[in-house]
């Protein structure tokens, strides 16, 4: 049975509004990590009674950005809805939320994400975006199914989120995977949010194999970890019906040290949540003017940048669309290619394949974003100058990337670890002769065919560690050959 084959995907996607100053319904200050756990805290976002919550205009105008990128259509008059299910992570018992039913609107509907995956593309329907409170953070012991308490930590308690909800028209990990980077970008771009600190993003998961019930992960807790999460509970619901199993609607958690999800509980209906709407907030106005004034501050988009950056630079489709993914990279691609060094069209080619393949591949070794790196963008400039110039080898480049995220020049790495291309003819012929002379079955292949000279080659900068100048070296193995009567 195929993994992917009648898998249906529906996400959910929970971004903290992290670059908002305050919470969505009080003053308290949203910069809560690293602080005393239940230090940033007041009677409205822990629910004392008579206290009364009123709505942040940021959140509004920041959920407006959200929606224009993300094309949806925004509601010009909505309210918020208290949705009462037990929150053990919330002390008034209820989230205050927003609810697309019951002559309730969600803050703006529909939208889509068009993703390019094995050279298809494929529009992901939205159903809606949504502001709601964000609940407290609860502390466990070790992990959740073995914990013997829990502790809760109300500083999260009020922050103002953001739901994206998808349409179930996902078909794949893959897919949600592609999804989500590009999720990522358009909330990069528009600076609601940085998805890189902790806890700033979760995402519940709905799937189920075509024709029964579903399951709903909750509370994954990275980008990067609903993929695996997916995987594995595609897998599991599988090998339930393989063994004859009937699969119920339930609510799972996912364990990201074991990887596995682990059921919580059978699934609530919607009618569980008892959704009535907020007595204590007026509904919510918005005119065209507000709209506009939002869309005309909007910064460039990523699919406009992939534009701009092929007309500009030249680029393919691909790698524009690939530069433009973390705005930080795209950032210092352009600080380097504008910088004063003269660039042309194979030069910004050049820049752009060591920025995305050698640069990210050593970030993502490290865990690391380019802005926490010392690496400066002039320094991918000296890369392409000093290979273009001889001075290295495209190998040697390739093996100080890690020294130069640290903050080290070329000219100092190159002192440091003595690696500079090898251009001494008397050297280089010295080591020919020696190659020669150790390699005769080689030696012989190269009688019948040419391309066995690359192996000789090859000795060579395996005694120079790479660092003999392979056309120096060319030339002068190609003459030691002839004068042996192998080569014409």
């Amino acid at each position: 049975m195929s993994l992917q084959k009648d898998v249906i995907i529906g996400l959910e996607v929970h971004i903290q509004l992290t670059n908002l100053k305050t919470k969505l319904f009080c003053s308290c200050s949203n910069d809560y990590r690293g602080t005393e756990p239940n230090s940033h805290v007041c009677p409205i976002c822990i629910g004392l009674p008579g206290s009364l919550p009123v709505v942040n205009k940021k959140a509004i105008e920041f959920a407006t950005r959200i929606a224009i990128a993300l094309n949806c259509k925004i509601n010009k008059s909505m309210y918020f809805f208290r949705k009462n299910y037990f929150y053990v992570d919330l002390p008034k018992g209820f989230q205050i939320s927003q609810y697309n039913r019951a002559g309730g609107r969600a803050f703006a509907d529909g939208g889509q994400i068009t993703l390019k995956l094995n050279s298809h593309k494929k529009d992901i329907i939205l159903n809606r975006i949504h502001l709601e409170e964000d609940p407290a953070r609860l502390v466990h012991k070790g992990s959740i199914a073995t914990s013997p308490y829990t502790l809760v930590d109300y500083n999260r308690s009020g922050v103002t989120l953001i739901e994206i909800v998808t349409e179930p028209v996902i078909g794949s990990p893959e897919e949600a995977r592609e999804f989500l980077k590009q999720v990522k970008s358009i909330v990069q771009y528009s600076g609601i949010s940085s998805l890189d600190l902790e806890g700033s993003v979760r995402v519940d998961a709905n799937i189920s194999i075509k024709g029964h019930e579903r399951s709903e992960v909750k509370n994954i807790n990275s980008f990067k970890e609903v993929e695996r999460a997916l995987r594995h509970e595609i897998v599991r619901q599988k090998n339930q019906l393989k063994r004859g199993k009937e699969l119920i609607q339930e609510t799972r958690h996912w364990d990201d040290k074991r990887r596995i999800t682990i059921s919580l509980r059978t699934k609530e209906f919607e009618a569980d949540y008892r959704y009535f709407p907020e007595q204590d907030l007026v509904p919510i106005e918005i005119d065209n003017n507000f709209i506009q004034k939002v869309k005309d501050e909007l910064p460039e988009m990523p699919s406009e940048r992939s534009l701009r950056l092929r007309r500009d630079y030249n680029l393919s489709d691909f790698d524009s669309d690939n530069l433009v993914l973390d705005k930080d990279i795209a950032d210092f691609y352009e600080e380097g290619v504008n910088s004063d060094a003269l660039f042309g069209t194979n030069e910004y080619k050049q820049y752009c394949n060591w920025l995305m393949n050698d640069v990210s591949r050593v970030l993502n070794e490290q865990n690391k974003t380019i802005k926490d790196t010392k690496l400066h963008p002039h320094q991918i400039v000296d890369i392409i100058r000093h290979i273009n110039e001889g001075k290295i080898t495209t190998k040697i480049a390739k093996n100080i990337i890690d020294d130069m995220i640290d903050g080290f020049s070329i000219s100092e790495i190159l002192e440091m670890k003595g690696k500079k291309r090898i251009s001494d003819e008397n050297l280089l012929e010295k080591l020919g002769i020696e190659v020669i002379e150790e390699n005769s079955k080689i030696v012989k292949d190269c009688r019948v065919n040419p391309k066995a000279i690359e192996a000789l080659i090859g000795r060579v900068m395996q005694k120079t560690k790479g660092q003999a100048d392979p056309h120096i070296t060319r030339t002068i193995i190609l003459e030691l050959l002839k004068e042996k009567g192998i080569t014409e």
